[in-house]
């Protein structure tokens, strides 16, 4: 074998390693490579698929994107619009949409509590929105307090004290809860409740349909409990006792700044009309129960669906009632004590009835007055010479009390007359004051003895109220709060908040 053989098979070596098999760790990686396999254009023509739908796919997810979006858009716009009491459906669209759907009006009033409690419930009800009361233009004080506003919505709407807080999400400074009765009472048979859509009126005779006062304090102390849990006060009678006390920085009926709440006290049906000292103890047990959650204590005897109880409001039965009430009323078991106020009647207009009412506050200790309620006045139709559809004269023939935009001229004229009785004192204090005329030389004059200072009662005015200007009139004429319901009924949960609008706009231009 010659060497330059060998050299040549040496050299060879090098060049037959890549011939031979392959190792375990090549192996393993020549099968982790991908294998593309050629066969014919197939590869060419899934290439050109797969580029062209990429962008379907990111079209698709765009759209996807934008219908997502937009719908979140549609959906938390339509939430703020329609939880705003400024919305113009809830008055034009909702309102005409209730009365079609539910011709029987207790049915739609039924239905709207409880709507407006479950709403409430989970934050979907309708609200105020933008703080609108802060400017201060509509501020007014009413026993020491100072209100948001001077506007309230009256007893009726929510009869057993289950929406105040929605209710005061809506606007006012006031709300009126009840009247509660002391035992519970159905009120008077269905139908009850009649509506005059033309006039924008109804008739109810309800009969003070009632829960009891013993439901009514149960509801009402729950919703302070609730708060004082709430604000960390705890879960105990304690906590409820430094609520009701003022510890939270709120009143302790409200449980709102710059609000009140007022509950409507009344006696059952079935109390004699004769038995004063029986109608006294139905008062006072109401008051026992409930006066501890209230603010304002109205005492109504002016319904005019419950038989003999306007009969009460003549000087001597009334005067006893309330002076009960008052004493009840100050022994409640709080640091400030709820101001007691009399719910009249806008039928009992003659000069003796109106100074026989205002002798009973003025003797009883009463703080202030609710002028009126509703009439069994038929008034005529509006606008004056108007005639009433055919389906709505029969409605004008039902028992029971009117309410509606009728109701607001003798409302201010009758504010007015209140006013001015109640500003001149108790009539106690005016006998007291005799001038003796001499009838005969050196007998001496008897001076007139100063008349002792007195605060003046509070004037509520309510009664056909639906405007700003009303509104405004109202409260020139005396009143210190102007409160409504009919109106409300027809221009639904927005109401509170355009009649403040409206007097604003009203204050701009005097």
């Amino acid at each position: 074998m010659s060497f330059v053989g060998l050299g040549a098979k040496v050299r060879a070596l090098p060049s037959c390693r890549w011939s031979r098999r392959p190792s375990v760790l090549q192996q393993k990686q020549l099968a982790t490579r991908p294998r593309i396999v050629f066969r014919g254009n197939s590869t060419s023509a899934s290439v050109t698929e797969a580029v062209k739908e990429a962008p379907k796919k990111a079209g698709r997810g765009f759209r996807r994107t934008m219908i997502g979006t937009s719908l979140a858009i549609v959906l938390i716009g339509g939430y703020f619009y329609v939880t705003d009491t400024r919305a113009s459906i809830h008055r034009y669209a909702v309102v005409p949409l209730i009365r079609w759907l539910l011709p029987d009006a207790e049915d739609a009033h039924h239905i709207g509590v409880s709507s407006l409690k479950t709403l409430y419930k989970y934050g979907l009800n309708p609200r105020e929105r933008g703080s609108i009361d802060d400017d201060g233009a509509l501020a007014t004080e009413v026993f020491g307090y100072t209100l948001a506003n001077p506007i309230g919505i009256s007893g009726g709407l929510d009869k057993h004290a289950e929406i105040p807080d929605p209710l005061f999400a809506l606007g006012p400074a006031i709300v009126e809860v009840g009247g509660t009765t002391p035992l519970p009472q159905e009120g008077n048979p269905r139908p009850r409740v009649f509506r005059l859509p033309s006039q924008h009126a109804m008739i109810n005779r309800y009969g003070l349909n009632s829960k009891g006062a013993d439901h009514m304090a149960a509801v009402l102390r729950k919703r302070v409990q609730d708060y004082a849990y709430a604000h960390g006060f705890g879960l105990h009678e304690l906590a409820e006792q430094r609520v009701l006390d003022g510890e939270a920085g709120v009143p302790p009926g409200s449980l709102v700044s710059g609000k009140l709440l007022a509950v409507q006290v009344a006696k059952n049906k079935v109390t004699p009309d004769s038995d004063i000292e029986a109608i006294k103890r139905d008062y006072v047990y109401c008051v026992e129960r409930v006066a501890k959650y209230a603010d304002i204590l109205v005492v109504n005897v002016s319904s005019p669906n419950t038989p003999g109880l306007r009969d009460l409001q003549a000087a001597a039965p009334l005067t006893a009632i309330l002076k009960a009430v008052v004493a009840s009323a100050k022994s409640v078991d709080r640091k400030t004590k709820p101001y007691v106020m009399v719910k009249v009647s806008p039928d009992e207009d003659s000069d003796e009835q109106i100074s026989g009412i205002c002798e009973a506050v003025w003797n009883s200790g009463v703080d202030g007055v609710i002028v009126g309620n509703t009439t069994n006045r038929r008034p005529e139709p509006l606008p004056k010479g108007a005639a009433l559809p055919p389906k709505e004269q029969p409605v004008l023939k039902e028992t029971g009390g009117y309410s509606g935009p009728q109701l607001f001229d003798p409302l201010v004229a009758l504010v007015a007359r209140y006013r001015s009785l109640l500003d001149q004192g108790p009539s106690v204090s005016a006998a007291a004051a005799v001038t003796a005329e001499p009838d005969q030389e050196n007998v001496p004059v008897v001076e007139t003895p100063a008349v002792e200072k007195f605060t003046p009662k509070v004037l509520f005015a309510s009664g056909g109220i639906t405007t700003g200007k009303q509104a405004r009139e109202v409260l020139d004429a005396g009143a210190s709060v102007a409160m409504m319901y009919t109106g409300i009924v027809y221009g639904g949960v927005g109401t509170v908040t355009r009649v403040k609008q409206e007097m604003r706009q009203v204050k701009k231009d005097e």
